[in-house]
């Protein structure tokens, strides 16, 4: 029975590997801090809009056999259409994810530095981080490795590990049950905290994650009869996703102080109360998170890159690894060097902030067309709950936008 469930597991841990990253992770923790369990409803809307979405992009990958970028210069005729779109998605995947993988890769560090001494090295002047380098190294061999098989044992191994190190940290807490459901199941908005459940849905609902989704369905599974594996796949993993989450939620909420800026002061934070071994357990979640984050980032970005500009999307073709590289050398560079690429950062956000309504939208259309996806397209609940979703999506498109120009 387990021998079979792992054999059917597919590419759903590596979509909430991908989403539960350092950023999640400090957002949540801000949301525990500050608001207690009051935003645990914005993680249930969060797994809901999620799981509906990554269902439509596996099941647009294994009836289709292409990934979703491919689709998009494949299915709009239109080109200034068709121009806008790709440099749109090169532009928040691509940069953005370069961006956010000195996020990523730092997140990691920052779960290691709770535990080990940081031994940093001086070259010619310059001060880098060596650990910030040995996630870089780990992350470059898993997809230099290029086998499908071997980077979904290793980020689901990984993933694993994340789920029981902040489930173990919640349970620690001893949280109030009948709480965590009236939060979880009746939404509240206590004052100041809007973008704090614009930010908890905005990392959960992930536009690279519905490329790299319909990209790697296909490398697993070739059969329209395996779409039932595929749906159960995703259901299982974005749900536990989404209850990692919470917990780290719960976790930060068991602490007294408001002086909590990252997971790292959770870390430091949740000491006193449990002793060490919650820094543990916690730093070895921090750092999971943050080197899953790192490997699906650049995955995603190869994924896009190849697919918008029609090179072979095999993951040891050299313009796939060249992507890769490129992108996971930025992030160690970033992160090792203690570089803030703020201005990349923002522009990162903003291209994602218009990308996710854009690719929802687009996703809605070519759910529906029979050409491509035949008996396999749509339903009339399948598009009213997208459509339910796509108006969240546009909202917080314009809330993201209207944060980074500092008018909201």
């Amino acid at each position: 029975m387990l021998k079979n469930w792992f054999k059917n597991i597919g590419p759903g841990p590596l979509v909430a590997a991908a989403f539960i990253g350092p950023g999640t992770v400090t957002l949540c923790t801000i949301a525990g801090v500050n608001f207690g369990y009051a935003l645990l409803w914005a993680m249930v809307l969060s797994i809901v809009a999620t799981v509906i979405l990554q269902e439509m992009s596996a099941r647009l990958g294994i009836i289709s056999q292409k990934g979703l970028s491919e689709v998009i210069r494949t299915e709009i005729n239109n080109p200034i259409l068709k121009g806008f779109a790709i440099l749109l998605i090169l532009s928040a995947i691509v940069i953005g994810n370069a961006a956010y993988e000195a996020g990523n890769i730092s997140g990691g560090v920052l779960g290691l530095e709770t535990i080990l001494e940081n031994p940093t090295l001086n070259i010619g002047g310059l001060s880098i981080n060596s650990l910030s380098v040995i996630i870089g190294i780990v992350a470059f061999i898993v997809l230099y490795i290029g086998n499908y098989k071997v980077l979904e044992r290793a980020l689901v191994s990984l993933v694993i590990l994340m789920s029981i190190a902040f489930l173990v940290t919640a349970i620690m807490t001893k949280p109030n049950l009948s709480e965590i459901f009236k939060g979880a199941f009746i939404p509240k908005f206590p004052d100041d905290s809007i973008l704090t459940i614009i930010g908890l849905i905005g990392t959960t609902v992930v536009p690279y994650n519905l490329f790299l989704h319909a990209a790697l369905v296909k490398e697993k599974w070739k059969k329209e009869s395996d779409l039932k594996y595929a749906r159960k796949d995703t259901i299982i993993a974005v749900i536990l996703g989404g209850i990692v989450s919470m917990c780290i939620i719960i976790s930060a909420a068991a602490i007294q102080t408001q002086d909590i800026n990252n997971a790292s002061d959770l870390a430091k934070g949740l000491e006193p109360l449990f002793g060490s071994f919650a820094k543990y357990f916690l730093a070895i979640g921090l750092f999971a998170a943050g080197i899953t984050s790192a490997i699906t980032a650049p995955l995603a970005a190869a994924y896009v890159a190849t697919g918008c500009l029609g090179w072979n999307t095999n993951m040891r073709s050299k313009k796939f690894r060249s992507v890769w590289i490129f992108i996971l050398f930025l992030g160690v560079l970033f992160s090792s060097l203690g570089l803030k690429s703020i201005e990349i950062i923002k522009f990162a956000q903003v291209a994602n902030g218009i990308l996710l309504p854009v690719i929802a939208g687009f996703l809605l259309w070519i759910m529906n067309k029979k050409s491509l996806l035949g008996v396999h397209r749509n339903n009339l609940s399948q598009n009213i709950f997208g459509f339910i979703i796509l108006a969240i999506t546009i909202f917080l498109g314009l809330k993201s936008i209207l944060k980074v120009f500092n008018l909201l």
